[in-house]
């Protein structure tokens, strides 16, 4: 997407604020000799935002505001280093909450909507950033936050709820659960709003099978606002995001080129009007692209494509470069295997070996299934993995986001 007179207006008002607020960003510009931009070629010559200079500042270091305008902070989960801590402005909570309004509105979610909300609150972005949503909407929300499936269950029924907000992991846990309890017919759930993690076509259809409701994929980073900057809409065919407060751009992860829409690369996200933390050309490592043209509902928002993946996710086993989305969509062409899979890397006797653990039901003969995929996976990828068949249902749900990749060669 080419940036628009508008656009090179706000990053212009982000840089002064960042260079006057003496952050590391400020400090680059100033180092680089930038003081504003005038055109696409000026804007991608200014450097790239990295998730370690985030760490870098903490606790504060990222505060561009002034502190009496501070409302609220919000934070990564730490699991690989210091947290990163983001303040908001009351304007920034606002702005979230309008764009997370318009996810909802985007899936043909309405004020006469309940909505149960099963991510967690705190210092992580998701709850918060549903209910500011739902609110601003207009809608009932049902807050129940993570775990507790009883509990969530009889609050299901008891309030009618329509429409689902949670992990893909725990809809899909959820989903089972109301399947084996047979409640579907006491269950009102109208649409699924899905969001935190990558997830494939079949757990898509899985949900939605036992359900009975619409999905939605949601968008978006605890760095970035938090969830709820871009949604798929009913045509399902990319999430539309919001570029009256976001420039988004694709580039190759490898030349830190911009790529052109089409092209699949890593998403690098400017934010446009935040205040307590503004980020320009924030390197996200998710990977998508820009999808052309019009999107047949009409709206004139751009569209990402589905998340495939991130930088990070790469896995190298025997010398060759693995995705988890490769092995999705290879175990896509099994009908007969659930949406649920682990992958657990080793290294044994010297070299690195891939056991893919896999579900099925009983009606098929586990040798053979094994054998298959594992030929399907060595004419795809170039090695064969050991392949497990367990029955559905053993390998691990999660009420937070799925662990599907468990290297030990490192531990």
């Amino acid at each position: 997407m080419q940036i628009s007179e508008r656009q090179i207006e706000l990053v212009n008002k982000q840089i002064d604020a960042l260079v006057n607020a003496g952050s590391f960003y400020g400090k680059k510009l100033e180092e680089a000799g930038i003081s504003g931009i005038k055109n696409q070629a000026d804007f991608e010559n200014l450097p790239f935002s990295e998730k370690s200079d985030l760490r870098d500042a903490y606790p504060l270091g990222l505060m561009t505001a002034p502190e009496e305008k501070i409302v609220r902070i919000h934070s990564s989960s730490g699991t690989t280093g210091l947290p990163v801590i983001i303040p908001y402005t009351a304007k920034d909570v606002e702005d979230w909450a309008i764009m997370f309004a318009r996810c909802y509105e985007y899936a043909g979610i309405t004020k006469n909507d309940r909505i149960q909300i099963t991510p967690g609150y705190g210092l992580w972005t998701a709850g918060i950033g549903f209910q500011n949503g739902a609110e601003k909407l207009g809608a009932m929300v049902v807050p129940m936050g993570p775990g507790n499936t009883e509990k969530q269950l009889q609050m299901m029924q008891d309030m009618e709820t329509t429409v689902l907000c949670s992990t893909s992991s725990y809809a899909l846990l959820l989903a089972e659960e109301i399947e084996k309890r047979g409640i579907q017919n006491k269950i009102k759930l109208k649409k699924g709003v899905i969001g935190s993690e990558r997830w494939g076509e079949k757990m898509r259809k899985r949900i939605q099978d036992i359900l009975g409701i619409e999905l939605y994929d949601i968008y978006g980073l605890t760095e970035v606002y938090g969830p709820g900057i871009g949604i798929n809409c009913k045509y399902n065919t990319g999430m539309h995001y919001w570029d009256d407060y976001l420039y988004i751009e694709i580039i190759d992860p490898v030349t830190l080129k911009p790529l052109p829409d089409g092209e699949w690369g890593e998403i690098v996200i400017t934010t446009l009007v935040k205040e307590g933390a503004p980020l320009i050309r924030y390197r996200t490592h998710d990977l998508s692209r820009i999808i052309p043209g019009e999107c047949p509902c009409g709206s004139c928002y751009p569209r990402l494509d589905t998340i495939m993946g991130r930088t990070d996710d790469m896995m190298k086993i025997k010398g060759v470069n693995v995705f988890p989305s490769q092995i999705e969509e290879i175990l896509k062409e099994f009908p007969e295997v659930s949406s649920e899979y682990q992958i657990r890397i080793s290294h044994l006797e010297g070299k690195d070996t891939m056991r893919l653990y896999i579900e099925t039901d009983g009606t098929v003969d586990f040798a053979d299934l094994r054998d298959r995929v594992a030929a399907r996976v060595k004419s795809r990828i170039g090695f064969t993995p050991l392949v497990k068949v367990v029955e559905i249902g053993l390998l691990p749900r999660s009420e937070k986001k799925t662990k599907r990749v468990i290297d030990e060669r490192y531990d």
